[in-house]
């Protein structure tokens, strides 16, 4: 529960409706009084009376309580409030909005005004992106610090992997929103596939959807692996520097399945290797097995390659895409395609021998 005192809540309804504004009363909807003020909170609306002008009005403040139906986070309970901001006023006979804001460290509050779009701020890093080395390999050849960086990327994930957390709903909520979501598999089929698309007609989208029914239901018994996850580490978002590494836009949740981050990045080196050679062989081949046996030795987690499969269909999808890969030689996306398809076939990802999954 937050304490609201009566000088913030007078300073922040002078920032939204001027400096001739007072506070008159606070308290619970149907016990104005000055206690009601100690209990405002998640869930629980303050019952606020003001004057503009001379004029007397009334306000309801809230704070959106979190749960675990989708908004266990600040940003989830954001989003949910600004969608209410934006459009409440627009519905015919809805409560009208009167103002959008935000509680500092401090307890201050802090309006929004006249908000219409977010942005961010990030420190600016030096080095190269990590796909530029993997274009160099291609067409050069491997080096020993080019394996050394894949052995590295993998004790990375192991380290930040883990961090554990008990929460079975939220691990529940990330394998809903990895089939379901708009930016994975579910959206993934809808917006980057043309309709009608030769290479994956809607039957083989259908029976993949189908397939993944029965993997969801499987995954809820792995809710003990939640784990801290980078969520889209892939050859885009990481930079290299003199031997070293860091990593950008971190995606979809602080906190996921390992298996997750450990395909994304394994799948490109899949993807590079399919370009040159059809299948995965020669250097490609070598910095995939190291990057996936050095995560393996680190964390002794076998169980990872139980409950892969939808993350691989995931980055299949993605990187198969003819939209977002549009000069990919035909070859290559059927080989994803059967990977993605045969992978949902098997209890279990058998890393080591992944050319069959590909072989028609």
């Amino acid at each position: 529960m937050i304490t609201m005192e009566k000088g913030r809540i007078e300073a922040y309804l002078k920032q939204v409706f001027g400096d001739d504004t007072r506070l008159l009363a606070a308290g619970d909807i149907g016990n104005l009084d000055e206690q009601g003020m100690k209990g405002f909170g998640y869930g629980k609306p303050l019952l606020v009376r003001f004057s503009v002008g001379g004029e007397g009005r009334e306000a309801v403040f809230s704070i959106m309580k979190g749960d675990k139906y989708g908004h266990q986070f600040l940003w989830d309970r954001a989003s949910i409030l600004m969608f209410q901001y934006f459009t409440s006023d627009r519905l015919e006979k809805h409560v009208r909005p009167l103002g959008l804001g935000y509680l500092d460290e401090s307890g201050k509050m802090i309006p929004l005004n006249d908000l219409s779009e977010f942005f961010i701020v990030n420190e600016k890093l030096e080095g190269h992106d990590y796909f530029l080395d993997l274009d160099r390999i291609a067409r050069e050849g491997l080096t020993e610090t080019d394996v050394e960086m894949a052995r590295e990327f993998a004790r990375w994930l192991a380290r930040i992997h883990a961090d554990k957390q008990a929460d079975p709903d939220l691990y529940w909520r990330r394998i809903r929103n990895l089939i379901g979501s708009d930016e994975c598999i579910i959206g993934l089929i809808d917006e980057a596939y043309p309709e009608g698309y030769e290479e994956f007609p809607r039957e083989r989208f259908e029976k993949l959807e189908r397939s993944l029914v029965r993997w969801r239901w499987k995954l809820k018994g792995y809710s003990h692996r939640l784990s801290a996850v980078h969520g889209d580490f892939h050859p885009w978002n990481v930079l290299v520097d003199d031997g070293d590494f860091r990593v950008l836009d971190r995606s979809r949740g602080e906190w996921g399945e390992p298996g997750g981050d450990l395909c994304t990045m394994g799948i490109n080196y899949l993807l590079w290797s399919l370009r040159k050679h059809g299948r995965l062989a020669g250097d490609f081949e070598i910095l995939y097995r190291e990057y996936f046996q050095t995560y393996l030795d680190a964390t002794g987690d076998s169980e990872v390659l139980d409950v892969m499969a939808p993350f691989i269909v995931f980055r299949c999808l993605v990187i198969a895409s003819p939209q977002w890969y549009p000069d990919h030689p035909v070859e290559v996306r059927r080989g994803l395609f059967r990977l993605m398809e045969n992978v949902l076939e098997e209890d279990s990802f058998d890393w080591a021998d992944v050319n069959r999954y590909m072989e028609v």
